[in-house]
């Protein structure tokens, strides 16, 4: 029987653009482009390494986003996914983490699975905690913040590292893992690839596909909310501290009075 690995990613503004809240204090996503969260990258890649290590098996890279979110699936396709969902509907605009978690879950249990994969964290909202909430709804064991993973026998196994020590945990499919930036550099696409990704399957759901109801989602639904913005203060020139035989007792003054000592 096929191994079945979905991998959750996320259609994000670029760090490097000038990314900025509309009027509805959502993040403004028209002004700036997106792309693949880098740490989703490294998700895919983990996906096409267990992939590679089976017998048989099939990658499904899901999203949730607007029409430009395709952008993302094409990327992880032309690395080598074979096919790809993208639920998009217009009442999902300003849903928060946990909306998402829930819409992802019904789009995975509706598309099949043995293994989810997802990035330790989306680099626009940073929380980190879609993985466990998405295992919480699934009813399924969680293994996160992997650097390395396998899967064997019915079995993902993978390694933690944290300050201090690793931890080796495994869980037995179905399962939900997360993976971290120390999991192994994503390969880049090839021309072959690119061409290829174009050819494979992408399905479109809405959330009357999901049976979820608008006031599920969106920002009706949203247990969080941004109550204030504000533009952040254009940088100021710095402080310059002339060593003329105090340079040394100037700059301890300086480094106190911005309680840096």
């Amino acid at each position: 029987m096929s191994l079945r690995i979905v991998v959750c990613v996320k259609y994000v503004p670029d760090a490097t653009g000038d990314r900025h809240f509309a009027d509805d204090l959502t993040v403004d996503r028209d002004d700036v482009d997106g792309l693949l969260s880098e740490l989703d990258e490294y998700a895919v890649e983990q996906a096409l390494q267990i992939a590679d290590e089976a017998d048989d098996a099939e990658i499904t890279v899901l999203t949730v986003g607007p029409e430009d979110a395709k952008d993302a699936l094409r990327k992880a396709l032309s690395m080598g996914a074979d096919k790809a969902v993208h639920v998009e509907d217009d009442d999902l605009h300003g849903t928060d983490v946990i909306g998402t978690s829930l819409v992802l879950a019904k789009a995975v249990e509706k598309t099949g699975y043995d293994l989810v994969i997802c990035g330790m964290a989306s680099t626009d909202g940073t929380m980190g905690v879609l993985p466990a909430l998405l295992a919480e709804r699934l009813g399924v064991p969680q293994v996160t913040l992997l650097s390395e993973v396998s899967v064997a026998d019915g079995v993902v196994k993978g390694r933690r590292d944290g300050d201090t020590a690793s931890e080796q945990l495994e869980a037995s499919l179905p399962a939900v893992v997360s993976v971290t930036d120390q999991s192994g550099e994503a390969r880049y696409p090839s021309f072959k690839g690119i061409m290829a990704a174009k050819k494979k399957p992408v399905e479109s759901l809405d959330l009357g596909d999901l049976d979820l109801e608008a006031d599920e989602v969106g920002l009706e639904g949203a247990w969080t909310a941004v109550d204030s913005a504000a533009q952040r203060p254009a940088r100021t020139a710095g402080t310059i501290v002339k060593d003329e035989g105090e340079g040394g007792k100037q700059l301890a003054e300086f480094l106190a009075s911005q309680k840096f000592i």
